[in-house]
């Protein structure tokens, strides 16, 4: 169960240090493509994802086994001097270490990368954290809806005459592990030229704000400042959620000149087709033309209308819950969601590894393992402890 021989990081270890979801989210990552990830928890409490969840069936965690899937459990006291001495040693035998606190608590520790890099090069440190490690704002608590708020994505999310919304999700904290994870890979590679590690400095507000296209850009060069527009893109359209016979939803994507005419002609109206002809004319009369788009929508029946749309090459789908993802033949074919056995459900479901890679794809080996399962073994081959020593450590309540 814990032997991580495949996959393109096979070969790799990562020392995880951190909880929740931005520094652990590149671990999973990590892990999933075959790196040996060794995440370091609090004795007796462990991450707090192990308690997440809206139930706790059998009092047991359905976040834990996605975001501590394919890791090794090891438990320290990083307060204690004694946990971080074995943390250094730890670190020493690893290439990569990701760590989620607030900036200069490694440090504290004396497991800041200076001290750490003086003793090896070329150990890469990935620092999540919700304002960087620099600038005025760095010792500020950042979590991702401060990171989501402060990067644009808040404001321009809900509906117009309503305050901001927020995803149902803690995309902050994902985006900013994903580009935790993507540094790591480029560190890896300026390893591979020069021998040398470097520190990945990811920011929650960042990792928002790279995803926000044009938004500063427009605004500075036109003035315009996006605001709420519930499901539509302003100005780009037909694009929007449109109502069927069957009382479900269908989104459907037209908003390109061909598109359009395929469009126009499945609803039997071609002349809509040199009415609205153009980006520019379609976006100017987007209301307009989604009212039209609607009051035909509303008289096809769900899957007539997808078949359709599928025939005549117009992007449309359904607004998926988990339960239609689980039935999904696209998902089944390619494997999107995977059954992995679990000590205490027996097995679960979960999202797989992604992007697929066709020669050295990733895998969910295990899921979320129980606190400190591989205490011994880790501290045993990676430190050389003995038993007598682990005995100590764990009646110190070290480990």
């Amino acid at each position: 169960m814990t032997d991580s021989k495949s996959g393109p990081l096979a070969g790799l270890r990562v020392i995880e240090m951190g909880s929740l979801i931005a520094g652990p989210f590149c671990g999973q990552i990590l892990g999933d493509f075959g790196a040996d990830v060794i995440k370091l928890e609090d004795p007796g409490k462990g991450d707090p994802m192990r308690q997440w969840g809206r139930s706790l069936p059998g009092g047991q965690s359905p976040w834990w086994p996605v975001i501590g899937r394919n890791k090794r459990s090891v438990t320290l006291d990083l307060r204690t001097a004694e946990g971080q001495d074995i943390a250094r040693k730890l670190i020493l035998s690893a290439d990569i270490v990701v760590e989620n606190f607030r900036p200069g608590a490694m440090e504290k520790w004396g497991l800041g990368y200076e001290a750490l890099s003086a003793l090896h090069p070329g150990l890469i440190m990935a620092r999540v954290s919700g304002f960087g490690q620099t600038g005025p704002y760095s010792q500020r608590a950042g979590y991702a809806l401060i990171g989501e708020a402060m990067g644009g994505l808040r404001y321009i999310m809900g509906e117009p005459d309503r305050p901001p919304a927020r995803a149902g999700i803690s995309i902050g904290d994902s985006l900013s592990g994903l580009h935790a994870a993507l540094g790591v890979m480029m560190a890896l590679q300026s390893r591979h030229m020069t021998g040398k590690g470097q520190v990945v400095d990811a920011s929650i507000y960042e990792s928002v704000l790279s995803v926000m296209e044009n938004l500063i850009t427009e605004f500075v060069v036109t003035g315009y400042q996006r605001e709420r527009s519930g499901s539509i893109l302003p100005g780009i359209a037909p694009s929007n959620a449109y109502p069927t016979a069957s009382g479900d939803m269908v989104v459907i994507g037209a908003n390109q000149d061909t598109l359009f005419e395929r469009l126009t002609e499945a609803m039997g109206q071609p002349e809509l087709a040199e009415r609205y002809k153009g980006h520019a004319a379609r976006g100017q009369h987007q209301a307009e033309l989604d009212a039209i788009i609607s009051a035909w929508t509303a008289t096809q029946e769900t899957q007539a209308l997808l078949q359709l749309m599928d025939e005549r090459g117009v992007a449309a789908g359904l607004i998926y819950k988990a339960a239609d993802m689980l039935e999904d033949p696209q998902f089944q074919a390619r494997r999107s969601i995977v059954e992995v056995p679990h000590p205490a459900f027996g097995s679960v479901k979960m999202q797989n590894a992604f992007p697929l890679l066709s020669r050295t794809p990733g895998e969910v080996r295990w899921p979320g393992p129980p606190l400190g399962a591989h205490t011994d073994e880790v501290l045993r081959d990676a430190v050389g402890l003995d038993a007598e020593a682990l005995a100590g450590l764990r009646s110190r309540g070290v480990i």
